[in-house]
């Protein structure tokens, strides 16, 4: 039956107004939006000078703790970071470059041998044929600009890490007088929870830097062994490339499996399969059992995240935010646990019940033994007792993670 009353339409209606204090709260985040992308360089270099801080201070507390002065400790960490830095350089630089050009010289006839191998198979003799007739002039043209284009971003990186490790330097020079300008703007009664999310942040800030050195390099020197035992020419630009590259999980392992194939095509299809197969199980062994180990519970984000964060990041500012995204998305997961912020599809459970209860134990701790002090002290003590609880937590969670592999594996 059709309904006659007038109002039914028009209490199906949705009114929707806008404040004046939502309009301005919209031009607000649109404009802080403008703001962030306009600072994105400066920004970069403020989160990579926070990565260097974030892995470099475990062994400056460590010289610390040994009766070293902190100035000299921060001088004898970075004065030996830049020589090793440049001595690899000296070491690899010149080899590559020559590689390299030996490479651009060799084109001709690398050209060729692939052509070679591409037209014995019926599948794949029509790329014999666009290969060996490639037009230089345009590939010339759009590699200038190319060209142009890299040495331009590669300056700007070189110029925003240098600039990141004199920031850094002083960050940590100025490390109490930053904590305590930071602690000023947060009311002390959540001065325990922001100490908390700071450790947590070195942690995983220092956790993340520490594995991609070790996994870089770990990939880097697997593949120059493996291209020298087989033979493959210009082993040391490829070896260099590949781990370069390892440093964005899943598209640097195909990234550098293309050039080193092609590459190894010269010694023959057999070396092609053999060199395929061993990238293979090294990425199957790196993603199974070196980022595990190296990362531990810091980066153990789900794939989605993984991707999704990688995407973003490079969307967002380019190469470098490539790099940060796996850390920043660790530490916004982090942010929320510590935080005990409450998503909408949660409930509460006993241990969160009781997980709170302590942390209100020990705010009012912290407020009785800081109440009269300045807040640089008072910062340093809520860090102490932070690091304190971490390490209890940390050493409570260790049987536990063991007794759970253990099951894995009977499993």
């Amino acid at each position: 039956m059709q309904n006659d009353n007038p109002n039914a339409v028009k209490s199906s209606a949705v009114n929707f107004t806008l404040s004046v204090r939502m309009i301005l709260i919209i031009i607000g985040i649109i404009g802080s939006i403008w703001l962030l992308l306009h600072v994105l360089p400066v920004m970069a270099v403020l989160v990579i000078a926070l990565m260097i801080v974030g892995a470099l201070s475990p062994i400056v507390t460590s010289l610390e703790k040994r009766k070293t002065g902190r100035v000299f400790a921060l001088c004898l960490v970075f004065g030996i970071g830049v020589v090793v830095t440049a001595s690899l350089a000296l070491l690899t630089i010149p080899t590559v470059v020559t590689q390299l050009k030996n490479l651009s010289d060799n084109e001709a006839g690398f050209r060729e041998t692939v052509a070679s191998r591409l037209e014995q198979s019926r599948f794949t003799s029509y790329l014999a044929d666009e290969l060996r007739n490639i037009r230089y002039a345009e590939l010339v043209k759009s590699f200038k600009t190319s060209l142009v284009s890299m040495g331009t971003g590669l300056f700007m990186i070189i110029a925003s890490s240098v600039a990141a490790v004199f920031l850094a330097f002083y960050m940590m020079l100025d490390r109490d007088r930053l904590r305590g300008a930071l602690f000023a703007l947060v009311p002390r009664e959540h001065h325990i929870r922001l100490s908390r999310v700071m450790l947590n942040l070195g942690t995983i800030v220092g956790s993340y830097i520490r594995g991609q050195v070790l996994t870089c390099v770990f990939s880097g020197v697997f593949l120059l062994v493996v291209l020298l035992g087989c033979g493959v020419p210009n082993a040391l630009a490829i070896a260099v490339f590949g781990g370069i590259m390892d440093l964005f999980p899943y598209i640097g392992f195909l990234l550098t499996l293309i050039p080193a194939m092609l590459a190894a095509s010269v010694k023959g299809p057999t070396i092609v399969a053999i060199v395929f197969v061993l990238i293979l199980v090294y990425e199957e062994i790196e993603s199974r059992v070196l980022v595990p180990l190296v990362y531990g519970r810091v980066l153990r984000l789900p794939s989605s995240v993984i991707f999704f964060s990688l995407i973003l990041g490079t969307a967002l500012a380019g190469i470098v935010g490539a790099l940060v995204a796996l850390p920043l998305a660790a530490a916004v997961l982090m942010v929320i646990e510590e935080l005990r912020v409450k998503l909408p599809g949660e409930t509460v459970q006993p241990e969160d019940i009781e997980q709170l209860r302590e942390d209100a134990r020990i705010e009012q701790e912290y407020e009785r033994r800081a109440e009269t002090m300045p807040v640089e002290k008072a910062a340093a003590i809520a860090v102490e007792i932070s690091g304190e609880r971490k390490n209890l937590e940390d050493a409570a969670e260790q049987p536990s993670s063991v007794a759970k592999e253990m099951h894995a594996q009977q499993a």
